[in-house]
C-alpha cells in the first residue's frame, strides 16, 4: 500500500467515510449535505488544495470535520452562487 499520496487519489477509497460524515451532518440539521460537499469542503477549507497525505490522515480529517467549518464553507459557497446569479442577470438585462 502507498504510504503517502495526493488526497484526490484517496477519494474513492474513503467514500464510506464521506457518506458517514454526510449522514452525521444530516442528523445535525444539514439536510443538503452530500459526500461531494463534504469532500469539496475538505479540499477548500482543511487541505487548501490537494496535498499529499497518508490515508489515515485523510480519514481522520473527514471524521473530525467540524460542523462550523462546514457551515462556513456553505455560507461562502452560497454567496459565490448568489454573485454569479446577479452577474448573469445584470448581463442579460443590458
Amino acid at each position: 500500500m502507498k504510504e503517502m499520496d495526493n488526497v484526490k487519489n484517496w477519494k474513492q477509497m474513503v467514500t464510506p467515510f464521506l457518506n458517514s460524515k454526510a449522514e452525521e451532518l444530516h442528523l445535525m440539521g444539514y439536510n443538503q449535505a452530500t459526500k461531494e460537499d463534504v469532500w469539496d469542503c475538505l479540499v477548500e477549507r482543511v487541505w487548501k488544495g490537494h496535498p499529499d497525505k497518508r490515508i489515515y490522515e485523510v480519514v481522520a480529517d473527514i471524521m473530525h470535520l467540524n460542523s462550523s467549518i462546514y457551515l462556513s464553507y456553505l455560507t461562502v459557497k452560497s454567496y459565490e452562487n448568489d454573485d454569479l446569479k446577479t452577474s448573469i442577470a445584470a448581463l442579460l438585462n443590458t
